[in-house]
């Protein structure tokens, strides 16, 4: 699926997602991937959102981003709350969602000018 279109100054964008892939400025990434507006960290994550753990969310929280949107592959899943308590703690948002409608929260996020992290397990 076609994701987005539109040109902004929000750093990379999503430009389409299939199952277990995504697409963004022209590179195919599998597995997981995070993404903001300064930075695109492959494999950030695990594999399967059953072995996400509170370190992975600590490097995502590093980043300092307003909200988290967090895909959790081809269906929406939710984590133990412990796991992103981390996130919490601090003050950041987190929106958990199946990885399509993650991609597609965080272009419109991104465009807004929000400090947003696309946490995508494929």
């Amino acid at each position: 699926m076609k994701v987005s279109e539109f040109e902004t100054d929000a750093g990379p964008l999503i430009e389409a997602y299939e199952p277990g892939r995504v697409r963004i400025e022209g590179q195919h990434y599998n597995g997981t991937v995070a993404v903001t507006a300064g930075r695109i960290m492959a494999d950030w994550g695990p594999a399967d959102l059953d072995e996400l753990a509170p370190a992975h969310l600590e490097a995502i929280a590093e980043l300092a981003p307003q909200i988290v949107v967090l895909g959790t592959g081809a269906r929406q899943r939710f984590p133990d709350p412990a796991v992103y308590a981390v996130l919490l703690e601090r003050g950041i948002g987190i929106e958990i969602m199946d990885t399509g409608a993650a991609c597609r929260t965080y272009n419109i996020l991104a465009g807004e000018g929000r400090r947003v992290v696309a946490a995508l397990i494929n």
